[in-house]
């Protein structure tokens, strides 16, 4: 009775000795895995905030763009992309996190304390499912927010357009199309125009004013920029009655580069609420609606491939598995792409939708991970053919007697 007592002591002492040892090797595991998605999600924000930071640089330096919205746009244009950097980000880090450890023969001795591949898979897939979390989330909810904030700023440097920083020589167009402004030569910024031409969209009419010289733009009684055009001639077209068209030529004309800011922008699914995405049939807003959907289930499969993706041999460089990792990366974001821009432009109906590439993803994923399995099922002979080796040198001996 004593002796099982102490059987069954030992037993539970062992059990709870290999639940805290896993606890501390599944610690570790995470461990590695955070250390260089933190390291590779800075490096790849970075790269992408200096990207947009250049175009709205040239922007602000072509009077496109107020200077004091720089630094909002590029906030907000990363902020936009979290959903791609993310996911990519935990990928390339579990392929390096398990390289590493397959290097240093860490992954031999975890085996060795009885780990198998799911234990190995368990905290690479909790981090995963954290972070998809947070990716519908920015997504859902963040992802709108963002990009209906950038078209407001965009939509307000459109009607404030800092023409005393235009260079002569290049056509200026307002982000909405509404105006265009072409210099013919000027010395420098804030220095008189010659040969100006300036075309702007009104309510019913189309109007194009040709000016001799401008001088740079000046804040007036009313608050308002005004720049004054000399030997102005102003053409007015009607779309729907040609027959209202005139010239009209004035020797000094004043006019605002200062649109009235309204709210009324137009319409644009990536701004759109979830609320209204549910609710709608329109392919844009379908393809939209499932591309903030698929964001959590792209994170969780990219983790996964990126697991299976770096099994090796023992003393590997912990980079011998990128080149695969980034084609096998690629090949998913193109097929994601092209999978969006067919539902969006209708030549993909909502089912299967962009579903395919997740599903063609998993599909994959289900082969690397059973090819193995299929490998040593192959590689075990049959029954027979064991009971036969064991009974063939005694089979001998008796037709040696």
């Amino acid at each position: 009775m004593s002796r099982g007592a102490g059987q069954n002591r030992g037993t539970r002492g062992r059990a709870k000795m290999d639940g805290s040892r896993k606890l501390i090797v599944t610690a570790y595991i995470i461990r590695e895995i955070l250390r260089p998605f933190a390291v590779i999600l800075g490096i790849l924000a970075l790269l992408f905030s200096g990207y947009s930071l250049a175009q709205i640089l040239s922007d602000a330096v072509s009077g496109l763009l107020p200077v004091g919205s720089i630094f909002a746009l590029t906030f907000l244009k990363l902020l936009i992309s979290m959903d791609v950097i993310l996911p990519v980000s935990l990928f390339m880090a579990v392929v390096t996190g398990f390289g590493r450890l397959q290097m240093d023969d860490e992954v031999t001795a975890m085996q060795a304390l009885g780990m198998g591949p799911r234990e190995f898979l368990a905290p690479v897939m909790g981090v995963a499912l954290a972070l998809a979390l947070l990716v519908v989330g920015l997504s859902v909810f963040a992802r709108p927010k963002a990009y209906l904030a950038t078209h407001d700023i965009s939509h307000r440097a459109a009607a404030m357009m800092n023409v005393n920083a235009m260079e002569a020589g290049t056509f200026y167009a307002s982000s909405d199309g509404d105006r265009v402004i072409f210099l013919g030569s000027r010395a420098g910024p804030h220095a008189p125009a010659l040969r100006v031409f300036v075309a702007q969209r009104e309510r019913d009419h189309i109007e194009v004013i040709y000016a001799d010289n401008a001088t740079p733009a000046a804040t007036g009684t009313d608050g308002r920029r005004v720049v004054h055009l000399f030997g102005a001639h102003v053409y007015q077209f009607y779309p729907d009655a040609p027959a209202k068209d005139q010239v009209l030529d004035a020797a000094q004309i004043n006019v605002s580069p200062d649109s009235e800011i309204t709210t009324n922008y137009k319409y644009s699914s990536v701004a759109a609420g979830m609320e209204h995405l549910l609710s709608s049939s329109s392919p844009p807003d379908v393809a939209e609606r499932q591309w903030r959907l698929s964001t959590g289930v792209s994170t969780m499969l990219l983790a996964l491939l990126g697991a299976l993706l770096s099994r090796g041999q023992p003393r590997q460089g912990r980079y011998t598995r990128f080149g695969p990792a980034i084609l096998a990366y690629s090949a998913y974001f193109f097929a994601c792409s092209t999978a969006r821009s067919w539902v969006q432009h209708g030549l993909i109906g909502g089912f299967p939708g962009l579903w395919w590439a997740p599903a063609m993803l998993a599909l994959a994923i289900a082969i690397i991970w059973y090819v193995p399995v299929w490998r040593r099922q192959a590689r075990r002979p049959p029954p027979g053919a064991a009971s036969a080796r064991r009974l063939h040198p005694a089979a001998l001996r008796s037709l040696a007697g």
